[in-house]
């Protein structure tokens, strides 16, 4: 798998996804600073991390999708390649439009700054085939604007098309209030393109990937991106 991850000013969770996608591939990923203009040649999948891009001062992810580095990004999405943001990524990726919907500030009006529980809406996809339907998995999450938000329209397409990647769980992989701290629109925390070659969320999935940081919960996404590669190669 060719990856290339993608650095703003201010993002800050780029070395963490670069450890996730060495443990699941064994090949260090391309790190792109926001002004080139090109991605690597056979890049195969582009992510966009976590952090503050730009430092948030207008809204989270809308400075970023200017960035020169974005029009190829597009075009690799155009191409039909894979794209995942997560955290600020997901903000960058809804307001450079590659998917739906918009994120507020989260409900409490706090900074959130703990685990969350997440569970798979949607089996098979390059993002979630280590996954079974149902299963419920940990990851951390650190935000101040993840509260999701669409039109009921969109939410009904989105719920429609099977799009809705993770929804936020409590403990029993049940949908509830508690379970829903930034107030997500139907607790939902990630999102599919419909083509299901672009994944957005929230919660970190690259920061529970070793014993060392406390867990693997997260590394079936990573291992999903690279066995789907390799079923396509």
């Amino acid at each position: 798998m060719k990856a290339a991850i993608i650095v703003f000013p201010g993002t800050n969770r780029e070395r963490d996804m670069k450890i996730a996608l060495e443990r699941a591939s064994g090949h260090a990923p391309a790190m792109l600073f926001h002004r080139e203009t090109e991605l690597p040649a056979g890049t195969d999948l582009v992510v966009l991390p976590g952090g503050f891009s730009y430092g948030d001062y207008l809204r989270c992810g809308a400075m970023a999708a200017q960035s020169p580095i974005m029009a190829a990004v597009r075009a690799h999405a155009d191409r039909g390649g894979l794209v995942l943001g997560v955290c600020n990524g997901f903000q960058i990726m809804i307001e450079a439009g590659l998917l739906p919907g918009g994120l507020l500030r989260n409900a409490t009006l706090r900074f959130l700054s703990m685990d969350c529980r997440m569970r798979v809406e949607r089996a098979g996809t390059p993002f979630t085939g280590r996954w079974q339907k149902g299963a419920t998995f940990r990851a951390p999450m650190a935000h101040g604007d993840g509260n999701y938000f669409a039109d009921e329209a969109t939410l009904d397409r989105l719920e429609g098309e099977g799009l809705v990647a993770f929804r936020y769980v409590d403990d029993r992989g049940e949908v509830t209030p508690e379970a829903n701290r930034n107030g997500s629109a139907r607790n939902i925390a990630g999102i599919l393109s419909p083509n299901l070659r672009m994944c957005g969320l929230m919660p970190h999935p690259e920061d529970l990937v070793d014993p060392l940081m406390g867990g693997e919960d997260g590394l079936p996404m990573f291992e999903s991106l690279v066995e789907s590669l390799a079923e396509t190669a």
